[in-house]
């Protein structure tokens, strides 16, 4: 891995962010109908999808260590997994979503675009590149018929 920092601490760091710019930044503020609730959609979206997620990966019994992805054991393809190659940096990026709904500031919105292009390149680019080399032709299959978020 290029920077070996827990996608969980990635996650802290980008909502203190957006906690320190809601508070501090005098103007981004917005409002609207239902803010509220749909910041408690996306909350309840993003948790059923990070435990799904991981109950896939417990029931496959390969890691879920993000920082050592050489361990797995078996590529997971099933489930969300059909439809995004990193479910739980997905629900991720929806509870940061949620969480700059909440603070409604609309500046919020690039910090969480931040979080998709860190992520990108130093966490899931190195651990494809490290899935390439376990799985070879299964990976990559799986990568061209899967996207990467959704």
């Amino acid at each position: 891995m290029e920077l070996k920092l827990p996608p969980a601490l990635v996650v802290f760091i980008f909502a203190f962010a957006m906690y320190l710019l809601s508070r501090f930044l005098p103007f981004g503020y917005f409002d609207f109908f239902g803010r509220l609730l749909l910041a408690k959609i996306l909350t309840g979206t993003a948790i059923v999808i990070l435990c799904v997620s991981l109950i896939q990966f417990f029931k496959s019994k390969t890691t879920i260590d993000p920082t050592a992805p050489a361990k797995s054991k078996k590529l997971v393809t099933n489930g969300f997994y059909k439809f995004s190659r990193n479910p739980m940096y997905l629900a991720m990026l929806l509870l940061l979503l949620a969480l700059g709904l909440k603070f409604g500031n609309a500046f919020n919105v690039l910090l969480a675009a931040g979080f998709v292009s860190f992520m990108n390149r130093f966490q899931i680019i190195p651990e494809e590149r490290m899935l390439l080399e376990k799985f070879g032709r299964e990976f990559k299959d799986y990568c061209t018929i899967t996207r990467r978020w959704f």
